[in-house]
């Protein structure tokens, strides 16, 4: 098939799985089209098979806001018509999915059918698609796609009471490539690559995400800073954003700045989570939690909060540990415990790679999106 992909390129989840389906896509003789104002993050190297399509938006001294969504659309159906897709796939209902919308009735009225399948990543739905101002039109073009996949149970059953949704969604798991995403089993070369950031006997704790107010960032630092009270630790912290500011005053009053390492973002991440010894990932609201996904498939377990979609990832006690959120005093003891408890680190460890393999690895979830597709181009047929 030829499949175009639209999805936001910066640091966050909804672009990072958009940008891994389209190079898993591309690793089953797929073509792929990213639509977009800027090149995704994650999409380094001439992947044999992907094209990328910059989105120009003008800047007309008239438009106060550049139009983006009506210069996506344009693109879109221009990119369609020119390399003859079969279809289209926008992850983030606003404003992607309306685009593909425009994008479908401009070819349709050149007798082209180019059917569209939205995926919702989260806050789509459960923050930006709920404001007064865009209700009315994420419904509508949920409502009009092709196609409709959610990333969780949670947010499928959150987009049908939020929204009043009457047509059918898929619940396509967020996915993590097994054999990119691994442990060091070479215990040697784990020490080596652990000692840039800690001794020997030092555990790791890490966090992954793009640094904004519902990741918690800072009570990241206060459960690290409890957990350093009674152990010698380090914390690892990957990503950048509004928050990380904040982050880091509050390492620099507890007296622990020495211990925490800001590495900001970074594109190979698979290289940097088997260094850890537990993810820690606070967060107010995921509805799936793919940093966590990622961590487990390289043995190591998180440290989480029982919100959105979660749960359906991490089974609490086994694959990780689940508390509320805010809980900073829990999250620190059940690190501290973890971390206190080899034998049971490492059976957890073993349990979260096994999860990870069994249930979420590419090779399991993209066949899923193939065989969505196809059923999606059956029946516009």
């Amino acid at each position: 098939m030829r499949i175009g992909i639209t999805c936001y390129p910066t640091y966050g989840g909804s672009g990072v799985v958009a940008t891994e389906l389209g190079i898993e896509l591309a690793a089953l003789g797929h073509e792929v089209h990213f639509i977009s104002y800027s090149q995704p993050f994650r999409l380094t190297g001439r992947n044999e098979g992907i094209f990328y399509h910059e989105v120009p938006v003008s800047n007309y001294p008239l438009f106060e806001f550049p139009p983006y969504d009506l210069a996506l659309a344009s693109r879109m159906a221009e990119v369609a018509e020119l390399y003859e897709l079969d279809l289209l796939h926008v992850h983030y209902a606003i404003p992607h999915s309306v685009s593909a919308l425009l994008a479908r009735q401009i070819l349709a009225s050149k007798g082209r059918r180019l059917p569209f399948v939205t995926t919702l990543h989260g806050t789509d739905i459960t923050l930006v698609g709920l404001d007064r101002s865009y209700l009315p039109i994420t419904k509508y073009a949920i409502q009009e796609s092709d196609g409709v996949t959610c990333i969780s149970a949670y947010l499928k059953e959150k987009t049908v009471e939020s929204f009043g949704i009457t047509r059918p969604i898929e619940v396509v798991t967020n996915f993590v490539n097994c054999d990119v995403y691994v442990p060091i089993n070479d215990e040697q070369k784990r020490a080596e690559e652990r000692a840039r950031f800690a001794a020997p006997h030092e555990p790791i704790l890490m966090h992954l995400s793009n640094f904004r107010p519902v990741k918690r960032v800072v009570d990241v630092v206060k459960v690290f800073a409890q957990v350093a009270e009674q152990m010698p630790a380090q914390l690892v912290l990957v990503g950048d954003g509004p928050d990380r500011s904040a982050a880091e005053w509050l390492a620099h009053d507890k007296g622990i700045q020495s211990r925490v390492h800001f590495l900001g973002k970074q594109e190979r991440v698979n290289e940097l989570l088997p260094l850890a010894d537990l993810m820690l990932m606070p967060s107010e609201m995921e509805s799936f939690g793919l940093a966590a996904l990622e961590a487990m498939a390289c043995k190591v377990p998180a440290i989480a909060t029982r919100v959105g979609g979660v749960p359906e990832l991490i089974d609490d006690g086994e694959t990780g540990l689940l508390f509320a959120v805010g809980d900073v005093d829990g999250m620190a003891k059940g690190a501290l415990s973890l971390l206190s408890d080899r034998p049971r680190l490492e059976a957890m460890r073993e349990a979260a790679r096994k999860m990870a393999q069994k249930r979420f690895c590419a090779s399991l979830v993209v066949p899923r999106y193939v065989r969505y597709y196809e059923e999606v181009l059956k029946t516009r047929e």
